[in-house]
C-alpha cells in the first residue's frame, strides 16, 4: 500500500482533493473536519484515484494506441498510408517516438503513458507525418502542423526535456 499523507489546512472550509506525487498519495483536507470524517474522505479519494489510474492504464494499451493512430491519421494525415504496427516500447530514453517509413512502424516512449492526451496525440501525428513526408523541413511541418495543439504538444515536451538534464 502506498503511503497516504493527510494535510489539513486552516484556510480550506469545505473542499477536500487529492494527489499522487511518486508512490505518496497527498489528501488535503480543512483542519475542522473531525477524524471520522477524515477517514471516509481519504478511503473515497484514494479509491478515485485508484480509478482513474486504472482506466488510463486500460486506455493506453497498445490496441488503444493504434485505434488512436488510425483516427489521427483519418482526420489530420489521411494522404498517410495505413501504420502496420503502433505500439509502446521501453527502449526509447532519448526521444519521444520513432517511426520506420518502410515497414510502416510507429513507436511511442512508454515515458509518454502518463502525459497530457493531447502530447500523445501530438507526437502521433508527428510519428505518422514520417510516413509521408521523411526529414523535418517546412513540407514535414505543414503536415505535422494540421494537429491544433502541436506547438503547445512540443514546447511542453521540450520542458519535460528540459527538465530531465537539469535533474542528471
Amino acid at each position: 500500500m502506498a503511503e497516504i499523507e493527510v494535510r489539513r489546512s486552516a484556510r480550506r472550509k469545505r473542499t477536500v482533493s487529492a494527489r499522487r506525487e511518486g508512490d505518496r498519495t497527498i489528501v488535503m483536507v480543512p483542519a475542522s473536519m473531525s477524524k471520522r470524517e477524515e477517514a471516509r474522505v481519504v478511503a473515497e479519494l484514494v479509491a478515485k484515484l485508484d480509478a482513474r489510474e486504472s482506466r488510463r492504464r486500460i486506455a493506453r494499451s497498445d490496441e488503444s494506441l493504434a485505434r488512436r493512430a488510425a483516427d489521427l491519421a483519418a482526420r489530420y494525415v489521411p494522404e498517410a498510408p495505413t501504420p502496420t504496427s503502433v505500439r509502446w516500447v521501453t527502449n526509447q530514453n532519448s526521444r519521444w517516438g520513432s517511426c520506420t517509413p518502410a515497414d510502416g512502424t510507429i513507436r511511442l516512449s512508454h515515458r509518454l503513458r502518463d502525459m497530457p492526451e493531447h502530447v500523445i496525440d501530438a507526437v502521433l501525428v508527428h510519428e505518422i507525418t514520417h510516413l509521408v513526408v521523411s526529414g523535418h523541413g517546412p513540407s514535414f511541418d505543414a503536415v505535422a502542423g494540421r494537429h491544433p495543439r502541436m506547438a503547445e504538444a512540443m514546447a511542453f515536451l521540450d520542458g519535460v526535456s528540459w527538465q530531465q538534464r537539469r535533474g542528471s
